[in-house]
C-alpha cells in the first residue's frame, strides 16, 4: 500500500484538466445510453416483437447490472489503480455496445445489455475518485461542477440525439454510436490519465460476495414484484436482501481482523454533506431513469409524432443544460450549497408537474417544450452542486469506495425508478387509457424529487476554501 499524501497527487492545473476530459468522456457515454435507449422503445417492441414488460427489462437489467457490483468496484480503483480499471470498464461497455447493436432478438439484446451494465458499474466510480484526487480542494468545484454538467447534458441530450439516430439508422444505430466514443476514451484515458497511488490493502472478500446477493435479491425483488403481483417468494428475497444488509454492515466493522479494508469505510458517512448527497442523488437516479419512458411513449403512441420529433421536443432542455450546467459548477465553489441544490431539485419536480400537466389536457403539443426548457434548468442546478457538496472533504484513501457508494445509490435509484414508473405506466393505461396513464406515471418520480429537496436543505455551508489544504478538510 502506498502513503503517498493527498498533495502529492494533485496536478497542474492543465494536466488535470486533459485528466478530467478523458473520463468525462467514459462517464457522457454510459449516461447518454441510460436516456438515448428510451426512443429506441417503439422499435424493439415492433422489430424484435417484444412485449412492454421485454422493454422495460432492456433499461433494468442495465441498470441491475451496473448497481449491483458498484460497491465492489469503486473500491477496485483504491486497490489497483483508477486508470487501469476505468480502461477496463471502458472495453468492456465498449464490445458488449457492439454485441447490442448486432442482437438478432430481444433475449440476446438484453443479456448484451447485462454485459454493458457491467462495463458501466466497472469505470463510473473511477471518474469521481480521480478528480477528487488531482484537482487541488479549492478548485474541486469547478471541476465536480464540470463532471456534474457531463452527467446532466448527456442525460438530457440522450432524447434528442436518439430522436435522430433511431429515424435515420433504426434502433440499432444507439448502440454502434457507442464504439467510437469507447474507442477515443480508451486512447485519452492512457494518454492523459495518471497512474496514481493506491491505498486499500485487500479487498474483503466475504464483504463482496454478501454485497453482491444483498443487491442482487433487493434490485430483483423490486423490478419483478408489481410484474409478478408480489407473491410471497419476492417478499422473501427482498426480506433476505434487507437482512444481508445488516450482515454487509456488521463485515464492515470486523475487515480488519481478517487483515483487509472494509468495502465500505462506514467513517465517510460521518461527513454529514456526503450521507445527505448520497441520498438526494438517488432521487435524482430514480427520476432520469424514469421520467422519459412515459414521455416518449406519449408523443409518439399518444400524439402521433415520429422517433426524430419526439426528440426534438427535448432541444430546449438539452439547450437549456447546455448552456447553464458550466456555469453552475463554479457557483459550488462560492454560495451556500443548500440554496444551489434546494432549487435544483424544486425547480426539476415542478418540471414533472407542469409536464404532467400538459400530458393530461388537450392543449396542443408544442406546449410540452415548456416543461422541457424547466427541465432543462432544474437539472442543471442537480447534478454540479451535489456532487461538488458531497465529495469535497471525503478523505483521500476513502476516494474510490465512497465514489461507490454514491453511485450505487444514484444507480439504486434509476433502478427503483425503472421498476416503480414501469409499473405505473402498465396500472395507468389499465385504468385511464395510454395518454392518461402516461401522464400520471409522471407523479411518483416528482414526489421522490421532493424527498431530495428535503435532504438538501439540511446541507452545512463550506468553510472558505483557503483555509483548506489542498488534499481535504474537516468533516462538517
Amino acid at each position: 500500500m502506498t502513503t503517498q499524501s493527498p498533495q502529492e497527487t494533485v496536478l497542474p492545473e492543465p494536466q488535470a484538466w486533459r485528466a478530467l476530459a478523458a473520463l468525462c468522456l467514459g462517464f457522457f457515454m454510459i449516461l447518454l445510453d441510460q436516456t438515448i435507449v428510451a426512443v429506441a422503445t417503439p422499435q424493439f417492441q415492433t422489430q424484435l416483437d417484444a412485449s412492454l414488460n421485454q422493454v422495460v427489462w432492456v433499461t433494468s437489467i442495465y441498470l441491475l447490472c451496473i448497481v449491483v457490483p458498484l460497491l465492489f468496484t469503486g473500491r477496485l480503483g483504491d486497490r489497483f489503480g483508477q486508470r487501469t480499471v476505468y480502461q477496463i470498464g471502458v472495453g468492456v461497455f465498449t464490445l458488449a455496445a457492439i454485441a447490442c447493436a448486432l442482437a438478432p432478438t430481444i433475449e440476446v439484446l438484453i443479456a448484451a445489455r447485462a454485459v454493458q451494465g457491467l462495463g458501466a458499474a466497472i469505470l463510473t466510480p473511477q471518474t469521481m475518485s480521480v478528480i477528487n484526487r488531482v484537482f487541488a480542494r479549492h478548485r474541486r468545484g469547478r471541476a465536480l461542477g464540470a463532471w456534474g454538467a457531463v452527467g446532466s447534458v448527456a442525460s438530457l441530450v440522450g432524447p434528442v440525439l436518439g430522436g435522430f439516430i433511431v429515424g435515420t439508422f433504426g434502433w440499432r444505430g444507439i448502440f454502434f454510436l457507442h464504439v467510437p466514443v469507447g474507442l477515443l476514451a480508451l486512447v485519452l484515458a492512457g494518454r492523459w490519465v495518471p497512474t496514481l497511488p493506491t491505498y486499500a490493502r485487500r479487498i474483503d472478500v466475504p464483504s463482496v460476495a454478501v454485497s453482491f446477493v444483498a443487491m442482487a435479491a433487493i434490485v430483483f425483488a423490486i423490478q419483478q414484484g408489481p410484474e409478478l403481483g408480489w407473491p410471497a417468494w419476492v417478499w422473501g428475497l427482498l426480506a433476505a436482501g434487507l437482512i444481508l444488509v445488516v450482515v454487509f454492515v456488521r463485515l464492515q466493522t470486523s475487515a480488519g481482523d481478517r487483515g483487509s479494508e472494509p468495502l465500505v469505510p462506514l467513517s465517510i458517512f460521518r461527513n454529514r454533506n456526503y450521507s445527505l448527497g448520497a441520498f438526494s442523488i438517488a432521487t435524482m437516479g430514480f427520476t432520469v431513469s424514469s421520467m422519459m419512458l412515459p414521455i416518449m411513449i406519449w408523443l409518439q403512441a399518444a400524439r402521433g409524432l415520429s422517433a426524430e420529433q419526439a426528440g426534438l421536443m427535448m432541444v430546449p432542455m438539452a439547450v437549456v443544460a447546455m448552456v447553464l450546467s458550466p456555469l453552475v459548477g463554479p457557483l459550488a465553489d462560492r454560495y451556500h450549497p443548500r440554496l444551489l441544490s434546494m432549487l435544483g431539485f424544486g425547480l426539476m419536480a415542478g418540471s414533472l408537474l407542469t409536464a404532467w400537466a400538459i400530458m393530461r389536457s388537450e392543449v396542443p403539443t408544442g406546449w410540452f417544450l415548456a416543461a422541457a426548457a424547466l427541465m432543462g434548468l432544474g437539472s442543471s442546478f442537480v447534478w454540479a452542486p451535489n456532487s461538488t457538496t458531497t465529495m469535497r472533504d471525503v478523505e483521500i484513501a476513502h476516494m474510490g469506495a465512497a465514489s461507490g457508494v454514491y453511485n450505487t445509490t444514484r444507480q439504486t435509484g434509476s433502478v427503483l425508478g425503472a421498476a416503480a414508473v414501469g409499473a405505473g405506466m402498465q396500472i395507468g393505461v389499465a385504468r385511464a387509457g395510454l395518454a392518461t396513464g402516461m401522464a400520471d406515471a409522471l407523479l411518483l418520480p416528482a414526489l421522490v424529487l421532493v424527498l431530495g429537496f428535503v435532504a438538501v436543505s439540511f446541507f452545512r455551508a463550506d468553510l472558505p476554501a483557503a483555509t483548506h489544504p489542498a488534499g481535504g478538510g474537516p468533516p462538517r
